[in-house]
This record gives C-alpha cells, structure tokens and sequence, in this order.
C-alpha cells in the first residue's frame, strides 16, 4: 500500500514537469525560470532513486522517480537553451540601443 500512494504522490507531483517543460518551449525566455529550484528538485529525485536502492525496493515506483527526473533535467536544459536565447536578444538590444 505505501509503494501506491508514493506513486500517486510521484504522479501527482510529476505532472507539472512536462507541463513546465511546453511551456518553456514555447515561451522562449528563461526569465521566469529558477535554475536553482530545478536543479533542487532534480537532487530530491536523485536522493529518492538512491533510497529505493538502498533499500533494496527495486520496484515499478523506481520507474516513476526516473521519469520525474527525466523530465525535471529536460526543463534544466530548455533553461540553458531558453538563456542563451535571451543573452542574445539582451546583446542585440543593446547594439540597437547603441546606434539608435
């Protein structure tokens, strides 16, 4: 019963993930994004993975913990393409700004 309502626990708290992760596509800006909090949360998977090893519990709420990271370290790097983007639009405005 406890590995149930761990997953739907994962699920639940999952789901955002790949919500986050379209609307980091499609927003093209990393200004809304806490590469801190990420990385945060990623660490929590790691450690939760680490712990079903430890505990030798080797089971389908393994599964779950991995997607989660999965799609966590997705968001980390659509952060990373998304900031490059807005280093670039940053040094293009200022090039404007220069010779306007």
């Amino acid at each position: 019963m406890a590995e149930i309502l761990e997953t739907v626990m994962l699920i639940c708290f999952g789901l955002s993930w790949p919500i986050n992760l379209v609307k980091s596509l499609k927003a093209k800006t990393a200004v809304s994004t806490s590469l801190k909090f990420l990385i945060l949360i990623d660490l929590g998977y790691v450690a939760g993975i680490a712990a079903k090893f430890a505990a030798n519990k080797l089971n389908y709420v393994l599964g779950v913990y991995f997607i989660n990271f999965v799609f966590v370290t997705a968001n980390i790097i659509i952060y990373f393409i998304n900031r490059k983007r807005d280093l670039k639009k940053e040094k293009e405005n200022e090039n404007i700004n220069r010779l306007g």
